[in-house]
């Protein structure tokens, strides 16, 4: 599959939240797109994902212009106020909703199952997990529908921790065929050393991990 973003922009009413951007990634890719604070992380990724209309500019799902496959095909994960889960539930209420959400039994005998698998404490507080620990359980969650193809993850580096883990699950959900788009700070893609796609700007080349190839779906 391909996602290309062409020109998108995001109007409020009291000014701009997107800067006309275009990127483009495809399956088996991870995409680093980097912004300044206030930038428009969290409209870029609902507009990639088919769940907010841009002002401007085209997002297309292989060609086509389809709202609604892309937000059957593309997961945002931990967007702050839209999918990011409440700080003060466990982890178990975290991964029931997931799971129903993804269209999964999510009965306590499936959950209990589920983070054991993980080897993940269920009574804890989802606020009390470290970074890479809640960055990795929402990725899974997020694939556990079946027809997830990509993924937008919205500024894990904003709950600190060191930015070569979720990149490296990044990359890893792209060895495993994904699309993935990882929005961060510019900081944080300098820590990586990686040459990132810019929000507000026009990306015609792709901008992806090394360690991944092109493939189609």
């Amino acid at each position: 599959m391909e996602i290309v973003a062409t020109g998108v922009e995001v109007n409020g009413a009291h000014g701009p939240l997107l800067a006309p951007t275009s990127l483009r990634v495809r399956s088996g890719q991870v995409l680093l797109v980097a912004g300044d604070p206030n930038a428009g992380h969290t409209a870029l990724a609902l507009v990639l994902s088919g769940r907010l209309r841009p002002s401007g500019g085209t997002v297309r799902l292989d060609g086509e212009l389809d709202a609604g496959a892309l937000r059957r095909r593309v997961a945002v994960v931990d967007a702050p106020d839209i999918t990011e889960p409440d700080g003060s539930l466990s982890v178990r209420d975290v991964v029931a909703e997931g799971l129903t959400l993804a269209g999964r039994w999510s009965t306590r005998r499936r959950v209990r199952a589920w983070l054991s698998a993980r080897e993940q404490d269920a009574d804890e507080r989802f606020e009390n997990l470290a970074a890479h620990q809640r960055t990795t359980l929402l990725v899974e969650l997020a694939r556990e529908s079946r027809t997830t193809t990509a993924l937008v993850l919205d500024r894990p580096d904003r709950h600190g921790g060191d930015p070569a883990d979720w990149y490296a699950l990044a990359v890893q959900q792209a060895e495993r065929g994904l699309a993935v788009v990882a929005l961060c700070s510019r900081h944080s893609a300098a820590e990586l050393g990686v040459t990132p796609a810019r929000i507000g700007a026009d990306n015609p080349e792709l901008s992806t991990s090394d360690s991944t190839e092109a493939r189609d779906d």
